[in-house]
């Protein structure tokens, strides 16, 4: 039943208990999957990102704000914004994704979990004011599923890629940030919000140069059980186009955010909700389940849904992250 009044065709919470929620699994990876995604982030890692800092466009939360390009795989330019703080150098960044309705502003991003942080917030290909491109859809519904009959063309794993040279742009731009968290580790953090926080689970088992990561209602989790699913986010339109087109399971093996959650052994903090009408539920949860290093999970009532407790809740994540890169950063 659902816990909160709606009126959706559907129930969001999909009949899931919690204690059922917890035990959804991941996908078996194809043979050929590790391999795949280190192939493709060799390639992002080779570019030259090229990275341009814009004029100082706002002052807030201790940080100064400004506009950024970079080149990402392709020779696509990727705009967004850079943060830096006020004061002294920066000793952590972070890599911060954004949802499917793309990125317009810095917004509710900042301020960042830990003091003396920069952090790139990149608009990736197609998506928000500033990583529109030709030829890329600008619409969540058509954008998830730009060239997505082959794993090669499929506009999510280019996405990705964005990411992983965004990561590239800050260490270019900022000296690197001091090592924390694992003995000798990065002081990189990644932190992801539905499509953000799918893509972070797709990029982040592959790259070393990340010390910690937080998603939140993480999209892309358990395909096979995510097309069963009526929603009203990017994946209904992944589930009708199947309808048509059943051999397009073949290429969405590669980008199940669960499945690659198995290789993700950094420490992560997972938020998932337990009623979401655009992300479904039981994929959120099978990214947490999935993850293969230390974990931590906040429960959340209900997610993409306006309701009561939503403030409550969101000051009690950002609570959350704060003490967990805290911990794992620091």
């Amino acid at each position: 039943m659902s816990s909160f009044a709606h009126d959706f065709p559907f129930d969001p919470s999909y009949g899931c208990t919690s204690d059922e929620l917890l035990r959804v699994p991941a996908p078996a990876a194809p043979g050929d999957f590790a391999a795949f995604w280190r192939g493709r982030h060799d390639e992002a890692r080779g570019v030259s990102t090229d990275p341009e800092v814009g004029p100082l466009e706002e002052e807030r939360d201790g940080l100064r704000i400004h506009g950024v390009t970079f080149t990402s795989v392709g020779g696509v330019r990727i705009g967004g914004w850079l943060a830096l703080p006020a004061e002294g150098p920066a000793e952590h960044g972070f890599v911060i994704g954004h949802g499917y309705g793309g990125r317009q502003e810095p917004g509710p991003d900042l301020p960042l979990p830990l003091p003396r942080s920069a952090a790139i917030m990149p608009c990736v290909r197609g998506m928000g004011s500033r990583g529109l491109w030709p030829g890329i859809p600008a619409v969540a519904d058509e954008h998830v599923l730009h060239g997505i009959e082959s794993r090669d063309t499929y506009v999510i794993g280019d996405c990705v890629a964005d990411l992983w040279c965004a990561a590239s742009a800050l260490h270019e731009l900022v000296a690197e940030p001091a090592p924390g968290g694992r003995a000798g580790g990065p002081g990189l953090g990644y932190l992801g919000e539905s499509f953000g926080g799918g893509l972070g689970a797709l990029a982040l088992p592959w790259d070393d140069r990340f010390g910690a990561a937080q998603l939140t209602v993480p999209t892309f989790g358990n395909h096979p059980l995510r097309i069963t699913l009526p929603c009203v986010g990017s994946g209904e339109s992944v589930r009708t186009y199947r309808r048509e087109h059943p051999e397009v399971m073949d290429a969405l093996r590669y980008f199940d955010a669960a499945t690659a959650a198995t290789r993700l052994e950094l420490p992560t903090l997972v938020a998932a909700a337990l009623f979401d009408p655009a992300v479904p539920p039981p994929g959120q949860f099978a990214v947490h389940n999935a993850l293969a290093g230390p974990r931590e999970l906040q429960v959340l009532s209900a997610g993409h849904f306006e309701h009561e407790g939503l403030a409550a809740e969101t000051a009690e994540l950002r609570e959350n992250r704060r003490r967990f890169f805290a911990r794992y950063l620091v």
